[in-house]
C-alpha cells in the first residue's frame, strides 16, 4: 500500500491534472491523511474498459463519458440504460470523451454487450456504436455532442437491429431539415444511408439471446485499406449471429469520438437499449485521461472584503454518492495541503457551496476540491478539481474586466463541426487569456433553453437535467477561466426557460396558454424550486447579498456589491422586479414586450404610473452602494442583464422583432433606407420612470455600467432630462447568438463628431429616452466562415480602469480577432476612452469652494443638500484637490476623509456659488 505524499506547487500539474481523476480505491477514508491501494489493469495504457455490473444507481454515468442528452441515460442494475426511445429524439448517444480514433496505427476493436427485457423483432430499433464523430480538426467536446441527426464529420454507425443483423450506415451524411434554435424531428432506421449490411441471422433471436447480444467491431489496416468487421453474437454461447465486412472503409469514418448508439424502443416501452462491459483497444484508438469532466464540472467564486465564496459544480449525483465536498488549499510553509472547509452536496443543483471568511487575500493561493466519487457499492475514488485564488489586486494600476453575454453554440446548419455547431469557443479563450483580466463578468443567458435540443418544461425532474445538460456546456466550456478568476454569473431570462421575462416581482406566470401567453402575464413560469436551483448554480457563490429575503414563491434574490482591487461592483437583478407591459399597458396590446395597437406611441404613452423596473428594494441597495465607498474603493461599476435604454432600430411597418433573424445582413458601405428605432418591452427602456431611478442612483457613484443580452455591442451614454447627464454603459456582443440586432436609425443622430458614423451621436430611442451612441458592432457580412457565426457580430468586451487618471478604456473585440497580433482590430468605433467623472455628465450650475486637503491621499468627498437631506453624489478624489460641482444654488454639507476610520470631516453651511473661486483647506493627521 502507498501513503499518500505532499504535493508542492511545482508538481501540482504533473501528479495531479486539473479535473483529473486519480484510479485509486480506498481501503480507509477520511478527509486530509488517507490510503489507498492503487488498481492495475492488464489492458495497455491506451485501451478501455468498462463494467458497469457492481456500480451503484445514478444519473450521471461518470466523468469518462458526456451523454446526449443528460436526461436520456442512467446506470441502473448494473448496465448503462437509455431512458429515452420515442421517435422525436432518435440516435441517442453515449460518447466517450477520454478517447479518440485516430488515423495512424492498424488496429482498432471495440466490443459492448447490449441488453434489451423485451425486445420485438418489428421493431426499428439499432443499437451498437457511433465512430469517427468529428475528427482531428474538431475539438473533442464538440464531437461529444454528436447525436440526433446525420451531418457533415458525424462519422459512422455501427450496429445491431433487432434481428441481430448487423449494419453500417453512414452518419455524415444530412437528413432532413434542421431550424434555428433546435435539432429536431424523427428519424426512421430507413432514412439513414446504408453503407454495408450482414447476413440475415439462420436462427431466431430470443429473448435468451438478447440478454447476451455482444456486438464487436474490428478494422484492420491492410494493403488493400482498412478492413472493417463488424459482428453480433450470443455472449453467452459464442455463436455467431450476423456478420459483415467491409474491404475499404474511409479513414474519416476512424477519425473522431467514439460512443454507444441507442435508436427507438426494442419493445416499444419508453426505454432504449442497455449496455455493460464496453471495451475499447487498437493503437488506432488514443486514450487521454486529462480529458476527464467531472465529478466536480468547475468552480466559480468571488473574493470581496476578505471573505471567499466559492460553488464547486457537480454532476448529478445519486442518493448513494458521497454527499460531502472539502476545499483544500496548499500551504506553502508546511508544503502540503490542507482541507479548511467542507460542503454539504445542494439537492437538484448538484453544487457544493463554500464561505471562508477572514480569507488572507495579500497573495495567490492554489485551492482544491476534493471529492470522492463512488465507482461501485464497495470502491471510491479520490478525485481532484484544482485552481487558484488570485491574490486581491489592490496594488494594480489599471484593473481590467472581461465581460461575456449570450452563450449559443448552434443557429441551423448542422455539421459536426466548427462550421455547424459554436463550442467550445476556443478562439474567445485564447483572446481573453491574452488579455488576462482581473475579473470575469458573464451577463445572463449562459444558456438557452432551446438551443440545439428543444426546451423540456416538465416534468420538474426532467427539466432540471435538460437546464443541466444545457449547463453544463458552458461550465465545460469557460471552467478554465472561472476557476482562476474572480466572476460574477447573472442568470437572464433564457437561464430560466424563459423567451422574455417580467418577473414580477417572483409571482408564477398563469398556468395555461402558449409560452407567449404565460410569459404576458408577468412572473416565472417555471417552478419555485426549478428557479432557485438555476440561481444555485450560477449565483451562489457571490458575496452575502444585500437583501436575504425572498420575494413571491419563495424565489431568492442576489442583488449586492462586490469589493475586489478597489472596484466596487454593484450586481443587480434587472428582471426580477420588473412589471408586464402587456398587464400595465392594456390599451397598446402587448405581446411578448412588442406593441400591437398601431394607434400606441410608446415615447408618449408608455410611462405608465405603478410599473417597476428594478423595485424598491432594489433601487435602495443602488442608492445606499453609490454613496458608499468604503474598502478603498476607488472606481464603481453596475453589473445588471441589459442597458436602460432601447438600441435597436427595425424597417418600417415591423410591430415585433421575429422578423430579426429573416433580416439581410449589409456590407460595410451598406445602410438600409427605412429603420426606425423600436420600443421593445423586454428592454430596459421602460418602463420609462423605472429606468430613470436606476440611472439617478447609479450617476450619485459616478458609475459605469456593463450589460449584454441584446447581442448588439454598443457603448452610449445615458440620458435623463438631458443627453449626456448620466453615465456610460457597454453592452457586450454575444458569443454567439440567433437573434443579431441592429441600431441603423434612418435619421442621423444630433451633435455626431466629425468622421462618425450616422448611427452615433443623440437619439431619442423608442421609448422617448435619450441616448447618445458613441458606437455599436451592428450584424454585417464580414467576409469569414462559417458566415453564421460571424455575420452577426459576436465577440466579448473588455473594459480597462486605471487607478492613477481614472480613466476608462472600453474595448469591443470580434470573436475572430486574436489581440495579441499588433494589426488586431476591434469593432469599428472602439475602443473608446472616458473619464470616471463622465458618468455624471451633468452640467454645473454653481460650484463650492476648491477643497484642498493635507495628510490623505485621494479622500472620499460626499456632497449633501442641506434642504432635502439628500446625498447629490460621492467620489473619490484624484490626489488632493477638488471642485465639488453642484446643479442649483443653496446650501450644502460636505463629508470628506476615508470612511470606517476616524478620519473624516463635516464641512457644513457651504454656499453654492456659480463662479466660486475660494479655496477650502482640510489638514487630516498623517497616521504613520
Amino acid at each position: 500500500m502507498l501513503r499518500m505524499h505532499a504535493m508542492t506547487p511545482s508538481n501540482i500539474s504533473k501528479k495531479v491534472q486539473p479535473g483529473r481523476l486519480r484510479p485509486c480505491f480506498f481501503s480507509h477514508l477520511i478527509f486530509g491523511t488517507f490510503i489507498w491501494v492503487c488498481s492495475h489493469s492488464s489492458l495497455s495504457a491506451d485501451a478501455f474498459q468498462k463494467d458497469w455490473t457492481s456500480h451503484i444507481d445514478r444519473t450521471w454515468i461518470g466523468p469518462e463519458f458526456w451523454a446526449n442528452r443528460l436526461q436520456d441515460w442512467e446506470i441502473k442494475n448494473g448496465f448503462i440504460q437509455c431512458i429515452e426511445s420515442s421517435k422525436k429524439a432518435p440516435l441517442r448517444t453515449l460518447n466517450l470523451i477520454t478517447g479518440s480514433t485516430i488515423l495512424k496505427g492498424d488496429s482498432l476493436k471495440l466490443a459492448v454487450e447490449i441488453h434489451s427485457e423485451k425486445p420485438s423483432k418489428a421493431s426499428q430499433a439499432l443499437a451498437g456504436f457511433l465512430i469517427g464523430s468529428g475528427g482531428s480538426h474538431v475539438d473533442y467536446r464538440l464531437s461529444a455532442l454528436t447525436h440526433h441527426r446525420p451531418a457533415e464529420d458525424g462519422g459512422m454507425l455501427a450496429v445491431v437491429n433487432m434481428e441481430g443483423r448487423v449494419f453500417l450506415f453512414d452518419h455524415s451524411k444530412p437528413i432532413g431539415k434542421d431550424n434555428l434554435w433546435s435539432i429536431s424531428g424523427s428519424i426512421a432506421t430507413s432514412d439513414l444511408p446504408m453503407i454495408a449490411q450482414g447476413n440475415r441471422p439462420d436462427v431466431d433471436t430470443d429473448v435468451a439471446v438478447w440478454n447476451k447480444l455482444t456486438l464487436t467491431l474490428n478494422i484492420q489496416k491492410t494493403e488493400h485499406g482498412l478492413r472493417t468487421d463488424l459482428e453480433s453474437r450470443n455472449s453467452g454461447t459464442g455463436s455467431l449471429i450476423s456478420r459483415l465486412t467491409l474491404w475499404s472503409t474511409p479513414e474519416a469514418f476512424t477519425d473522431g469520438g467514439v460512443a454507444l448508439v441507442s435508436h427507438l424502443s426494442p419493445d416499444s416501452s419508453d426505454k432504449g437499449f442497455g449496455f455493460n462491459r464496453w471495451s475499447i483497444e487498437g493503437d488506432r484508438f488514443d486514450h487521454d485521461y486529462d480529458r476527464h469532466f467531472g465529478p466536480i464540472l468547475t468552480t466559480q467564486y468571488t473574493l470581496s472584503r476578505s471573505v471567499l465564496s466559492l460553488t464547486a459544480q457537480a454532476g448529478p449525483l445519486s442518493a448513494e454518492d458521497t454527499q460531502r465536498a472539502a476545499l483544500e488549499i496548499y500551504d506553502g510553509n508546511q508544503s502540503q495541503w490542507r482541507p479548511i472547509a467542507y460542503s454539504e452536496l445542494q439537492p437538484m443543483s448538484y453544487t457544493f457551496p463554500f464561505r471562508i471568511e477572514d480569507w488572507d487575500d495579500t497573495r495567490d493561493t492554489p485551492y482544491r476540491i476534493v471529492y470522492d466519487l463512488k465507482t461501485s457499492t464497495t470502491g471510491s475514488e479520490r478525485t481532484f478539481f484544482e485552481g487558484t485564488i488570485r491574490k486581491n489586486p489592490t496594488e494594480k494600476e489599471e484593473f481590467v474586466i472581461s465581460a461575456f453575454t449570450g452563450h449559443k453554440i448552434f443557429t441551423g446548419g448542422l455539421k459536426w463541426n466548427h462550421h455547424g455547431v459554436w463550442f467550445p469557443h476556443n478562439d474567445i479563450l485564447d483572446a481573453v487569456q491574452h488579455h488576462d483580466p482581473d475579473f470575469l463578468f458573464f451577463s445572463g443567458d449562459q444558456i438557452y433553453e432551446g438551443d440545439m435540443t428543444p426546451a423540456v418544461y416538465e416534468p420538474l425532474n426532467k427539466a432540471m437535467l435538460d437546464y443541466l445538460y444545457k449547463w453544463y456546456r458552458w461550465c465545460w466550456a469557460f471552467k478554465d477561466l472561472t476557476r482562476n478568476r474572480p466572476t460574477v454569473t447573472i442568470p437572464d431570462d433564457h437561464d430560466v426557460y424563459h423567451g422574455n421575462i417580467w418577473g414580477a416581482g417572483g409571482k408564477a406566470t398563469s398556468a395555461t396558454g402558449s409560452n407567449n401567453d404565460r410569459q404576458n402575464s408577468g412572473g416565472y413560469r417555471m417552478p419555485a424550486s426549478f428557479v432557485n436551483s438555476v440561481h444555485r448554480t450560477q449565483v451562489s457563490h457571490l458575496p452575502p447579498r444585500a437583501d436575504k429575503a425572498s420575494i413571491l414563491q419563495g424565489i431568492s434574490t442576489y442583488h449586492g456589491r462586490v469589493e475586489y482591487g478597489g472596484v466596487s461592483f454593484a450586481v443587480i437583478a434587472d428582471r426580477m422586479f420588473k412589471s408586464s407591459p402587456t398587464l400595465a399597458l392594456p390599451e397598446a396590446q402587448f405581446d411578448n414586450g412588442w406593441a400591437q395597437n398601431p394607434t400606441f406611441n410608446p415615447a408618449t404613452q408608455g410611462d405608465v404610473t405603478g410599473a417597476t423596473l428594478l423595485g424598491k428594494r432594489q433601487l435602495d441597495f443602488l442608492n445606499y452602494w453609490a454613496t458608499d465607498w468604503s474598502d478603498q474603493a476607488w472606481m464603481k461599476v453596475v453589473l445588471s442583464q441589459t442597458l436602460f435604454a432601447n438600441v435597436a432600430t427595425l424597417p418600417g411597418g415591423a410591430n415585433s422583432d421575429a422578423i430579426v433573424p429573416s433580416l439581410r445582413y449589409f456590407g460595410p458601405d451598406e445602410y438600409p433606407e427605412n429603420d426606425h428605432p423600436v420600443a421593445d418591452g423586454d428592454s430596459n427602456g421602460w418602463p420609462q420612470t423605472g429606468r430613470n431611478l436606476a440611472l439617478k442612483a447609479m450617476r450619485k457613484g459616478f458609475a459605469f455600467h456593463i450589460a449584454g443580452d441584446q447581442h448588439l455591442g454598443s457603448t452610449i451614454q445615458y440620458g435623463v432630462d438631458q443627453w449626456g447627464d448620466a453615465g456610460y454603459a457597454l453592452c457586450v456582443p454575444s458569443v454567439a447568438n440567433t437573434w443579431p440586432r441592429r441600431w441603423y436609425p434612418k435619421e442621423p443622430g444630433k451633435n455626431v463628431k466629425p468622421g462618425a458614423p450616422k448611427y452615433t451621436g443623440d437619439f431619442l430611442d423608442g421609448w422617448g429616452n435619450r441616448v447618445s451612441v458613441e458606437a455599436v458592432s451592428n450584424p454585417m457580412i464580414s467576409g469569414r466562415k462559417p458566415a453564421d457565426l460571424y455575420d452577426r457580430a459576436p465577440g466579448y468586451g473588455i473594459a480597462k480602469f486605471n487607478k492613477s487618471n481614472r480613466k476608462i478604456k472600453i474595448e469591443c473585440w470580434p470573436r475572430w480577432e486574436d489581440p495579441s497580433q499588433p494589426d488586431a482590430k476591434q469593432y469599428p468605433g472602439w475602443p473608446i476612452e472616458i473619464t470616471q467623472k463622465d458618468n455624471y455628465g451633468r452640467k454645473a450650475v454653481a460650484w463650492l469652494p476648491t477643497l484642498v486637503v493635507e495628510g490623505l491621499i485621494s479622500p472620499i468627498v460626499q456632497v449633501w443638500d442641506t434642504l432635502t437631506e439628500e446625498c447629490i453624489y460621492a467620489l473619490r478624489m484624484e490626489g488632493q484637490v477638488f471642485r465639488p460641482k453642484v446643479f442649483a444654488t443653496g446650501t450644502y454639507t460636505v463629508m470628506i476623509g476615508e470612511p470606517g476610520t476616524t478620519n473624516m470631516r463635516t464641512l457644513q453651511g457651504l454656499v453654492a456659488d456659480r463662479a466660486q473661486s475660494s479655496l477650502r483647506r482640510i489638514i487630516f493627521e498623517r497616521s504613520d
